[in-house]
């Protein structure tokens, strides 16, 4: 987990997300919890992996995400992969729904963080990579190994 200037702190990345869509835009928001959550949140029992966002009723929902059980928490445990509310302005929703509804794009959490003591999510307007451009971004970075280790042997 690092912590930069800014006073954030990463808790998780969502790589795969990176791996299989073009990231187009990015917003922060913020997420509704209970205290248990947080615990197992500060104790690093989150999974992004398979998360996605939906719009329903005007309220925006992340879906997928898993937060662990706490381990020293009791029956104020909830369901580890439950539906929780992500905080934004209505006009905010009001736009992505349209970007989403029109351009055919998804919207996808990137990462989650804390700023401050609040619980902050990154997340990612996005368009879904084809496998040739998943094949073509695989072959930049091989590349690009190949170039660093080469100039690591000759120095």
């Amino acid at each position: 987990m690092a912590i930069d200037k800014k006073g954030t702190k990463q808790i998780a990345d969502n790589r795969k997300a990176r791996h299989d869509y073009f990231v187009l835009e990015q917003i922060e928001c913020g997420i509704e919890l209970v205290g248990t959550e947080v615990k197992s949140i500060r104790a690093g029992g989150v999974n992004l992996k398979d998360s996605w966002c939906a719009i329903e009723n005007g309220e925006m929902w992340v879906k997928g995400m898993h937060i662990s059980p706490y381990e020293h928490g009791n029956i104020f445990n909830k369901d580890p992969r439950r539906e929780r509310r992500l905080l934004l302005h209505k006009r905010e929703i009001m736009r992505l729904l349209g970007s989403v509804k029109q351009e055919g794009l998804t919207l996808i959490p990137l990462s989650l963080y804390f700023k401050g003591s609040r619980v902050k999510m990154a997340l990612g307007v996005c368009k879904g990579k084809k496998l040739h451009d998943k094949r073509e971004d695989m072959a930049k970075k091989a590349a690009q190994r190949d170039i660093e280790r080469a100039l690591k042997n000759r120095e």
